[in-house]
């Protein structure tokens, strides 16, 4: 992953940084995520029941295509601020599901730099946005804005 001086990274606010890798949401993935969180509904779960709704079959749940942020964005090879140690999440803005994803379907990832500033010395703030594209579908999965906390 390139890195960048964090002087060259503001002047890149407003800019695609990267389109990540396809990945599969697989009905797997789905169950898995629904036993990790509980969410059982029919419709993400229970082939034969979601195949009677206009979605033709499971759907993942749109946290899950929420939290695959994580996953897509280290697939990028998007420059990164240089000298920083640590990142963690900060929490976000304006997400918006448009469009299920059903079960077998491909993904990826694009991301633009909307913000970048610096809080405290050695403290920054990132906001990113995350537009989730299915393949061979019109309108994304997702749009949501992804705020990060960077420490130097």
């Amino acid at each position: 992953m390139p890195t960048v001086a964090i002087d060259a990274y503001r002047d890149l606010i407003g800019q695609p940084l990267g389109t990540s890798d396809w990945l599969t949401v697989s009905q797997d993935m789905i169950d898995r995520f629904a036993d990790a969180t509980g969410d059982h509904q029919f419709i993400h779960v229970d082939p034969e029941r979601a195949a009677a709704t206009p979605f033709g079959g499971t759907i993942a749940h749109g946290f899950l295509s929420l939290s695959l942020m994580s996953a897509l964005y280290e697939t990028t090879d998007m420059p990164r601020p240089a000298g920083i140690r640590i990142g963690v999440n900060y929490g976000g803005d304006k997400t918006r599901f448009l469009t299920p994803v059903r079960s077998n379907k491909r993904v990826r990832a694009h991301f633009r730099l909307l913000a970048f500033d610096e809080k405290q010395p050695g403290r920054y703030q990132q906001t990113i946005e995350y537009v989730l594209e299915i393949e061979g579908e019109e309108k994304p999965a997702l749009v949501s804005e992804w705020i990060m906390l960077f420490f130097t």
